[in-house]
């Protein structure tokens, strides 16, 4: 079911992978995001106070039918925790990449495609004027969505001490908070806007609560209280409306519909914390799962009965799995998909063909 097309040491402990959506299937680029943490004495001294945690962004491209792989390039910077791809403007031809990292920083590269290359557009910090640098919390996931005008974009943000952040970005380039709130008692893990409801948006934290905020009234619309350990990882179904789907340290993947709260509508025992879930833009039932101490996991969605099963595991990776993406496209002549995936300390990224059985 898996073939391994490449295998790429990226030296950094690697934890993010996304893929540019809506690509040329002929030619396709994905960035990497890793995090290193500084151990020795030495390599301490040569960083800044304020940057304990280094890391890098890189930008890959991958080559179909040869299915070649070149990295075109290295951007020093915080260790980052997660990233987003972020739609060309109705003004102009390039999209963005979205950062959050281990300072409590946005940063936002603009993607030139005919160089190849990611250009640093701006940097937001998350803490507020009366915080200080030391004190900003690690800004560790993101969302985003377009306004209802469909111009600005606006960001969703949950940072390391539980607090959740919305910002806009113009198409001029000017990233503004809307505001910023204290939502869980610990790491708020995760947070996604609901793709069907533009006023939603979802967080999980290491509090074991899963929540919705009521983007209108500032007010929280439910708590649910299902999981039995940190909530991680948060899909709300692009095809779907009302199906979420919830991946937690407890090792189980959970399906709700947001009607009715108080029970699932399916589970699934994947083994290891689920830190990641991607549906394939062709084909959103399938399910990418990052199951950070066992493996990456592909998952079937069955909207009607409803249901969740296991349709193959990726065993390659040897340490912590992070990060994992499906390339936008489909192999136009043996009907098979892409991932990327990477995983953390054997800084390990790989590109793999994926055979789904009929």
């Amino acid at each position: 079911m898996f073939t391994t097309l490449h295998s790429e040491d990226t030296e950094y402990s690697a934890d993010s992978v996304e893929w540019l959506p809506q690509d040329d299937p002929e030619s396709s680029f994905f960035a990497c995001g890793t995090y290193q943490l500084v151990q020795d004495e030495g390599e301490e001294q040569e960083i800044s106070p304020k940057r304990p945690r280094k890391g890098r962004v890189y930008l890959y491209h991958f080559g179909d039918p040869d299915s070649s792989l070149k990295r075109l390039q290295c951007i020093e910077t915080a260790a980052i925790l997660d990233m987003k791809w972020l739609p060309a403007g109705s003004g102009e031809g390039h999209p963005h990449l979205a950062t959050v990292n281990s300072l409590g920083q946005l940063e936002i590269y603009e993607f030139l495609r005919d160089e190849q290359k990611l250009q640093k557009r701006t940097c937001f910090c998350l803490a507020e004027e009366e915080e200080s640098q030391e004190e900003s919390p690690l800004a560790l996931a993101l969302d985003w969505r377009r306004d209802e005008e469909q111009t600005t974009i606006q960001l969703a943000i949950s940072d390391s001490k539980g607090g959740l952040h919305l910002l806009k970005y113009s198409p001029q380039g000017v990233i503004s908070r809307e505001r910023s709130w204290s939502s869980h008692g610990f790491e708020a893990w995760t947070c996604a806007f609901d793709r069907w409801s533009p006023h939603l948006l979802y967080s999980g934290g290491d509090d074991m609560l899963l929540m919705a905020h009521d983007l209108r009234t500032e007010q929280r619309a439910w708590t649910n209280r299902a999981h039995a350990a940190g909530v991680t990882c948060l899909l709300s179904h692009p095809r779907h409306e009302h199906h979420l789907l919830t991946g937690s340290y407890d090792e189980q993947l959970r399906l709700f519909d947001t009607r009715s709260m108080k029970r699932t509508l399916a589970e699934l025992d994947l083994g290891g914390g689920i830190w990641r879930l991607r549906p394939h833009p062709l084909h959103p039932d399938l399910i990418l799962a990052a199951c950070m101490y066992t493996n990456f996991s592909v998952v079937q969605l069955d909207a009607s009965a409803p249901g969740l099963s296991l349709l193959g595991a990726y065993e390659e990776h040897k340490s912590i799995c992070y990060g994992a993406d499906w390339a936008p496209f489909g192999n136009k002549y043996d009907g098979s998909l892409t991932m990327a995936t990477c995983s953390f300390y054997d800084h390990k990224l790989c590109v793999s063909r994926v055979e789904i059985s009929k």
